[in-house]
């Protein structure tokens, strides 16, 4: 049974910093590319960045440059850094696994999901 579970969320105010993880367990994703997620009160679950097999990234435009995505394959872990924090980075954070190839960029490409971790960004 694949289990993803993340750890790392919680409160921290504006222009703070938070790192996320990752553990996945039950098949390695060495070949796959893992991701993070995040979905707001009232909001779509959007991704936030994506890292491939080969260490290639991608980041939503509003997080370039404050967030930073890795990889430890031999963890079978994620990571997600976080840094200078604004309000509207409050959501909860997903992990996320893929069965395919290839980079994936929509919720619909993902096969496992971590339980989610609450970031709240206070003022």
């Amino acid at each position: 049974q694949v289990q993803l579970v993340e750890s790392g969320g919680g409160l921290v105010q504006a222009g703070g910093s938070l790192r996320l993880s990752c553990a996945a367990s039950g098949r390695t994703f060495n070949s796959n590319s893992m991701a993070w997620f995040r979905q707001g009160l009232g909001k779509a679950r959007e991704l936030v960045a994506t890292i491939g097999h080969r260490y290639s990234t991608y980041y939503k435009d509003s997080v370039k440059g404050r967030f930073t995505i890795s990889r430890d394959n031999a963890q079978n872990t994620v990571y997600l850094q976080m840094d200078s924090l604004k309000l509207e980075d409050t959501a909860t954070y997903y992990c996320a696994a893929t069965a395919r190839f290839g980079m994936r960029y929509g919720p619909r490409d993902y096969d496992y999901w971590g339980q989610g971790t609450q970031v709240t960004v206070s003022s």
